[in-house]
């Protein structure tokens, strides 16, 4: 037997261990866009699941109830889903409960610092479901928008959460179907 039919050379370890660093670091950037991709993915698809809750509420109880962002803030800093208090209604029989509420994001933001959804007449953020589940404005108004999501990894990547008529929300990739998300 031969001393070399052994093992494998040093020199040989070494050509297989940089041919794999070589294909790790050509990899990585694609697995950075990936990551991106599926937090944003995960937001939107959260933050529509929290506002199908708050029309769900809406409708259960009877009653406006509001996904609106933390604080009257922006929508990065997160949002709440909570019942509303109207004027009309006598306070004792009223009480705001908050359900749900998102905390700042990471890296994920909303486009136009998320001045979305705003009501013209009362300026308030945010997006009130009347008792029959309808997105209404304080005077009656149809709310029809979109929030845009933006992540700080790729300024190109974003997805559009789109509110219709109807009240069904979709979610809008304009990489991939930019004539939808119009």
């Amino acid at each position: 037997m031969n001393k070399h039919d052994q093992g494998h050379s040093l020199l040989e370890l070494m050509a297989v261990a940089l041919i794999i660093t070589i294909t790790a670091i050509s990899t990585l950037p694609l697995l950075h866009e990936q990551m991106a991709v599926r937090e944003i993915d995960i937001i939107a698809r959260r933050f529509i699941a929290h506002a199908q809750f708050a029309r769900a509420q809406a409708l259960l109880l009877g009653a406006p109830v509001r996904i609106t962002p933390l604080k009257e803030g922006l929508w990065e800093e997160g949002w709440v889903v909570k019942s509303v208090c109207e004027e009309r209604q006598p306070q004792p029989t009223c009480t705001e409960r908050r359900w749900i509420f998102q905390g700042d994001l990471v890296q994920v933001y909303f486009k136009g610092g998320g001045k979305q959804f705003i009501d013209p007449h009362t300026s308030k953020r945010g997006i009130l479901f009347n008792a029959a589940g309808a997105a209404k404005t304080a005077q009656g108004g149809f709310v029809a928008n979109r929030l845009v999501l933006g992540h700080d990894r790729d300024s190109r990547l974003e997805r559009h959460l789109i509110l219709g008529s109807g009240g069904r929300w979709r979610i809008c990739d304009p990489s991939k179907d930019s004539k939808a998300c119009k």
